[in-house]
């Protein structure tokens, strides 16, 4: 039944994931005809702010209250589950006031600075500043329930936070469109308001709701409650290693910002060609690996709770059995869609962007998505077994490596394809890392069972090349894009049984899956 929660709320996760991403590109291409670039460009100054306070402030939070909860709840500890949640969110509401006020006062310098060469980004900026208070509170939220294992009231909350902040920015921007784009974008970027407070909103209502059972459950006198200080001192210990890692994301983002363009440059490629080929790389590849990776994100936010509770119980055939079941699931997912961006990258280019001038930028991405993959779920097993140090150090590793990568690889003959393989060598470096030190810690992986769903993913990429010679000669090109494209899901799914990939024990674990299992 363990096997089975952990694996239900990394589905929900999933499903929330890539239903908050649809939301997100529908707003995005409402926002792009409503603002015009210019607009766009004005909110794409103040949002990645935003995002970069949430990331020291509250990325970490979720993970550290999630451990430590699913820790007092493995020890019977129910009465200092509450106590941690309490003083977690004063923590979170302080931390949540204080950078907001700074955000306030720093919002102006950034202008008169030149930080920000366009001054009309201001205003967009001071919109954000309510949302950074409300955004780190409902990160307490979501880690409690994280730890409680509990994935439906956080899902829910993305979902519906999300709603509502497409539809409130999309409404701001149009009605104060007529004053300025300034003020639109501004609109616009307060949207993440009403969308924080609607999602906090949504977890204190699952909270209330869940609150009669966890007090019934609890015992109280059995163990005596911890001072505020020592949890305060706990959850930052824990947090901040993760708010780290998580800051070393967009600061890979950068490298690339930074190296790629100039690099393209300095070996004789066109100012324009080589923004093009940078947009294709970034704006189009990318963008493909993050929604191919949701799952395996929303698998390792379900994995910490659950590896951490075996490991508190000192259950270490649970902590491995999750851990190859979770290894197992990544690969599953992650190495057909691999080989399949690699194999079909131009029909992806032509179907996605109606154009294959992207082709090679996507085509050499492939990898990434594996290599992506296991790193988060490696990541959460290390978080889960108290080596919270181990993803960050090997993530600030894998960091170096792409800088070097790029200035060796982004050649003449290689272009955007080496900067791509700068971006594959960080991720496959760090997890290999990740992998090591979970090896040094005793656990293993089955990987005969990665060979054959490598295999399989092989034999599928070269069946849909076949095929695909066929079907465009027969449909019209878009047609036999995406034929090619189900043909080779269809071939994929149809070699996991044929080659005991996929056992029906291992279905039966699986949620609504198991339902179809006889």
């Amino acid at each position: 039944m363990a096997k089975d929660k952990f694996l239900k709320g990394a589905m929900i996760l999933t499903l929330a994931g890539l239903m908050v991403k649809v939301i997100g590109s529908v707003n995005r291409i409402l926002l792009s005809r409503l603002l015009g670039g210019e607009g766009i460009g004005l909110y794409q100054i103040a949002y990645p702010i935003y995002l970069l306070i949430l990331a020291v402030a509250a990325a970490g939070i979720p993970t550290a209250i999630s451990i430590m909860v699913s820790e007092l709840l493995a020890k019977g500890d129910r009465r200092n589950v509450k106590r941690v949640f309490k003083v977690s969110l004063k923590l979170m509401a302080l931390v949540g006031l204080v950078l907001a006020l700074l955000l306030f006062f720093a919002a102006g310098w950034l202008v008169s600075s030149g930080i920000i060469q366009d001054a009309r980004a201001y205003y967009a900026i001071v919109a954000l500043i309510p949302a950074v208070f409300f955004a780190t509170i409902l990160a307490s939220f979501r880690g409690f329930f994280q730890g409680h294992q509990l994935m439906t009231p956080p899902a829910c909350s993305q979902i519906i936070e999300q709603l509502v902040r497409v539809i409130t920015m999309v409404l701001l921007a149009y009605v104060l469109l007529p004053f300025g784009l300034e003020y639109a974008a501004a609109g616009a970027a307060f949207g993440a308001v009403p969308g924080s407070i609607t999602g906090l909103l949504v977890l204190s209502y699952f909270y209330r709701k869940h609150k009669a059972l966890w007090q019934a459950e609890a015992q109280p006198g059995d163990y005596p409650l911890e001072k505020a200080a020592s949890i305060t001192k706990r959850l930052l210990y824990l947090a901040i290693p993760v708010s780290l890692a998580n800051v070393l994301v967009p600061v890979s983002n950068i490298v690339d910002v930074v190296l790629v363009p100039s690099r393209l440059a300095a070996h004789g490629v066109a100012v324009e060609q080589a923004t093009a080929l940078f947009g294709y790389l970034t704006g189009m590849a990318q963008p493909l690996i993050m929604m191919a990776t949701i799952p395996t994100m929303s698998l390792s936010a379900s994995l910490v709770p659950a590896i951490r509770e075996a490991f508190t119980l000192g259950d270490k055939e649970s902590i491995t059995s999750k851990a190859r079941m979770a290894m197992k699931l990544c690969c599953l997912i992650t190495v057909p869609a691999a080989l399949g961006m690699s194999a079909f990258a131009e029909q992806i280019s032509l179907l996605l962007y109606g154009t294959s001038k992207a082709t090679v930028a996507i085509m050499h991405s492939g990898p990434a998505i594996c290599l992506l993959g296991m790193q988060q779920i490696t990541a959460g097993m290390l978080q889960g077994i108290k080596q919270i140090n181990g993803p960050m150090r090997n993530m600030f590793i894998g960091i170096l490596l792409k800088i070097a990568a790029v200035y060796l690889l982004t050649t003449e003959a290689w272009q955007i394809a080496g900067a791509a393989w700068a971006t594959n060598i960080n991720f496959g470096v760090t997890a290999l890392l990740n992998v090591y030190l979970l090896y040094k810690a005793g656990i293993s992986f089955a990987w005969q069972e990665i060979a054959k769903i490598t295999g399989a993913a092989c034999i599928m990429a070269v069946l849909g090349r076949l095929a695909y010679g066929g079907l465009a000669a027969q449909l019209p090109p878009v047609l036999a894009n995406i034929a090619v494209l189900l043909l080779a899901v269809l071939i994929y799914a149809a070699l996991l049984p044929l080659l005991r990939i996929v056992t029906k024990e291992e279905l039966k674990h699986l949620p609504v899956v198991k339902k179809f299992v006889k």
